[in-house]
Order: structure tokens, then sequence, then C-alpha cells
């Protein structure tokens, strides 16, 4: 009797109680650890199914190959020979499949790169057909409609908006700033710090919670950022031209504002009528108009300046605004025309506005410049010989303004650090200088209490403020997780709940408190 699997002699016999086949025990048990069915049949197998049968030892014949001394060497002849020519055969197999895993890797980067060219070039084409639809001049004039020195009315349409004449800002505007100082100068008065606003201990355990890949990875950079306090709503302007409004709770974007030619350097909320100002180095200001489901759309496209826009301040009536541009000029706006009322021009300004900040009374506005200069202004005057204060101290331009919602203080933020102002008395009262001459301070920003002051250049650096003679305590110093070395913007959210950080990669990051979980 033959085993059913080798084809030999069993030393061990054993029988199938459901095949009556005969097995070697130790090739049967190793074949059912691994299968657990009858190698032949098919059928389902276990051990307590085999039976040991009972014979007699028998020596097995060694085969005729193996009697004599040339036989055994042909024997192990054919085993090496059969052992190379296997072995030749892997080496082949591995070889195709080199082969193919390279020509695979191969299309899958061409793919991706197709991938990512034609990304690219949609994107181009819906920045351009935004701007095509934004640039679309009015309908055109009957065939015949023709001046009376021969020039079609067409023409005369398309005249640059510089030539425009200036109203000026109106009574009935000097009126609504005014009355609004008052008001908000007089609540000012009772203000208290709110019990909901964050303590410095609590402040000091913040860390990075969440880190947001907004902008695209080709022109990466994150150059401004605002906060929605009501709606919890960041919006960011990015180096890639876009600007992106982001909801924070859900950790989603909620629309991309594509319609810049060029980075977007500032950003605004306007806290009514679902309003978001943009402003880019393709000098343009666009008024962006909610709609459903967190829609927006570009309601115009104002061209005032002639050289890139730095800044973008909202008044607190929410109806007025300003922006400040490297032509050397400021301008005033009224967002319910959407017209410029003025544009304000200084001699003494040789390289242009790098930044702009409405005081919380709404009344004065603090412009910095290109040549280390602060300047205040009053802008119910509206006129250039009417700053009504000059601040001199910084090295390098001047990087941001930040009021304090007290209404004394002012931080302005330059290449050689932080200055803060006290505006009663015209002068420097503290300094910060935290970081190298090779690294500027490109961020300042009180919260909205005044209780905090943060800055950033290399890192996010938080103060506790004091009043002119107390100390401003560093609450802690955050670093700047983009690797770059270079925060470009911090923002402080609702009662210094969290603060929103964006540098010079793609990612926004939310600084708060750690989230902690409990067991049920």
């Amino acid at each position: 009797m033959f085993c059913a699997i080798s084809g030999l002699t069993p030393e061990e016999p054993v029988i199938s109680k459901r095949s009556g086949l005969l097995f070697e025990r130790r090739l049967i048990e190793k074949h059912l650890a691994e299968n657990g069915t009858c190698p032949v049949t098919g059928e389902s197998l276990t051990e307590e199914d085999l039976l040991p049968v009972k014979t007699n030892k028998a020596v097995k014949p060694r085969p005729v190959t193996a009697t004599s001394i040339p036989g055994m060497l042909g024997m192990f002849q054919n085993e090496w020979d059969a052992v190379v020519l296997s072995n030749y055969h892997l080496e082949q197999q591995l070889n195709n499949a080199r082969q193919e895993l390279s020509h695979a890797l191969y299309q899958h980067d061409a793919a991706c790169r197709v991938i990512a060219r034609l990304k690219t070039e949609r994107d181009d084409a819906r920045t351009l057909l935004a701007q095509a639809e934004l640039q679309r001049p009015a309908a055109l004039p009957e065939a015949d409609a023709v001046t009376s020195n021969g020039k079609r009315e067409a023409e005369l349409e398309q005249l640059p908006p510089a030539k425009t004449l200036k109203q000026g800002i109106s009574d009935e505007m000097i009126a609504e700033l005014t009355q609004c100082n008052a008001d908000l100068s007089s609540l000012r008065k009772k203000r208290q710090i709110p019990p909901t606003l964050v303590k410095a201990e609590n402040l000091e355990q913040y860390s990075v919670i969440s880190s947001h890949p907004l902008h695209k990875t080709s022109r990466p950079g994150i150059l401004s950022i605002d906060i929605h306090h009501q709606k919890d709503v960041i919006l960011t302007g990015g180096n890639d031209g876009n600007a992106i409004v982001f909801d924070r709770s859900s950790g989603e974007i909620v629309a991309s504002l594509v319609g810049h030619s060029k980075k977007v350097t500032s950003v605004k909320f306007v806290a009514r009528d679902d309003l978001v100002l943009t402003a880019s180095a393709d000098k343009t200001v666009k008024i962006w108009q909610g709609g459903e489901e967190g829609a927006y759309s570009c309601k115009q496209t104002l061209k005032e300046h002639s050289a890139e826009i730095r800044a973008i301040t909202v008044h607190p009536t929410n109806r007025f605004f300003v922006t400040a541009s490297d032509d050397k000029t400021w301008a005033f706006y009224d967002l319910n025309s959407g017209t410029c009322t003025t544009q304000v021009t200084d001699a003494a300004v040789q390289d242009g506005y790098t930044a702009a900040s409405f005081h919380p009374d709404g009344l004065i506005l603090g412009t910095g410049t290109a040549e280390s200069l602060v300047r205040i202004w009053d802008v119910k005057s509206q006129a250039s010989s009417n700053n009504v204060a000059k601040f001199e101290g910084h090295s390098g331009p001047v990087t941001e303004l930040s009021f304090s919602e007290n209404g004394y203080f002012l931080a302005t933020a330059a290449s050689d650090g932080v200055k803060v102002w006290d505006l009663r008395k015209l002068k420097n009262f503290r300094s910060f200088s935290p970081y190298d001459p090779s690294t500027p301070t490109s961020t300042v920003q009180f919260d909205h209490s005044g209780s905090y002051l943060a800055l950033a250049g290399s890192d996010i650096r938080v103060f506790q403020t004091g009043s002119v003679k107390q100390e401003w305590n560093l609450v802690k110093t955050f670093p700047d997780l983009s690797g770059s070395n270079k925060v470009t913007c911090v923002r402080f959210g609702p009662d210094a709940s969290f603060l929103a950080v964006g540098s010079t990669d793609r990612h926004l990051r939310i600084l708060g408190a750690p989230v902690t979980t409990t067991d049920a």
C-alpha cells in the first residue's frame, strides 16, 4: 500500500475514516494544520478522523541510483542542476518584477505631474474668467452715438477711475463719524473687563490644537487674518492670490474668494450685511457679498491706487473703510456706495504706506510708512496737513498697527520690534525687541479687551498688558511650527479663547486650550 500524498510506502501509516485513504502520518498532519481538508477529496478532515494502521516495519529499499557511488554522484548532480535552474528562474522573475514596478512608478509620477499641471491650468482659467467677468464693460452705446468732438461715448466711458473727481467727506459723513466717536467714548468710560476673558494662567496652557492647509502649495503663505467674532469664522489672505473663509468650529472651508491676480495682502470682515473686503498687490480692493450656503460673490472692484495696497481698516460704524498703499496715499471709502470719497497724499512720505488702523472711537486714523514713521490723522479733516501727531523711533518699515480698546495705547511693529505709545502724552513708554536685527517683527495685535498683546516674528509671544508704569509680563512664547521661522499674522479670538496664526507656509494654525477627554 502506498501513501495517497507521496506515493511511497508509509513508515507510520494512518487511514481516513471518511475516505478510506492511506496516508503518511507526518504528511497528513502537516497538511491538516495548514488546510483542514482531505488533500485528495477536499472534504473536511481532522486528526480525530485518522486511524493508525499496525504493520510490520519494512526497510525501504534504496533506489537503483543510490546503490553505487557513480549513481549517487549523478543523483546529486541532477539535484544541483535543478537548484541552479530554479534559482535562475527566480532571478528572471525578480528582474521582471523590478522592471514592472519601475514602469508603474514612472507612470504614477507622470500622472501626478499631469494632474498638478491641469489643476494649475484650471485655477488660472478660473482666475482669468473671474477677472473677465469683473472687468466686463457695460453695454455699448448705439453705433451712431458720437460726441461733438467725434469721439464715441464708449471711449469716454473707458477713462481710468483715477481720473474721477473725489467728492470729499460730506458733512453728513462727518456728523456720523463725530456721533460714533461720542457714543463709543462714553461707553468706554464704563468699560469693564468681561468675566469670560481667559485668564493668564489658562492662556499659558495653550498649544496648537489644529492645523488647516488652506492655500495652494505652489505659492504658500498666509499674509493676513481676520476673525468674525459673532460667527466664529476666520478669513485668510494668501500669497496665492486667494482669500479663504474658514469655519473654525466645523474645520471646513466655507468659501474661496478667487479674483485677485496677485497676492492678497490684507483682509477684513465687515460686521454687517455679510461683507468681506480684500486688498491685493494687484492694486485693487474687492468687496465680496455673502449669499446662501456660504457662497460669496464679488460685489465691486475698486481701483483707486496705482501701486500695491498694503492694508485695509474698517471704521467702527461698519460703513466706511480706509486703504493704505505703496503709491504714497491712503483712501477713504463709503461702503454703502462703494466709492472713494477722498484720497490723501503727504509730500513727506517717500516710500509709501505699509500699515493702517482706525482708533476704536473711529475719529483718528493711524498709518505706518516704509520710512519707519507712524502718523496719526484726524479723519474728518481729510487733508494731508492735518495729521495730528507723528511718532519716530522705529527702524525699518512699520509692519502693523494696533490700538488698544482702552483708547489710550497704540502698539506699532517694525524691523526693530514693537513700541507702545501713550496717545495722551504722545510718547513711547514701552518697547519690546524680542529678535535679532535680521528678524523683523511682522505683526502686533491687542485682544478685544485690551488685556493681552501678541507679537510675532520667528515665534509668537503673548504679553499681559499693564499701565504706563506697571510691567507688561510675558505670558508665553509659542514656537513657529511651520519651520520657516516667519510668522506673518496673529489674531485673538473672542475673549482670547484662541489665537489664529498664519505663517509663510499654507497652514492656518489654531492655538488654544488642549482638549481633555474623560472616560465614560
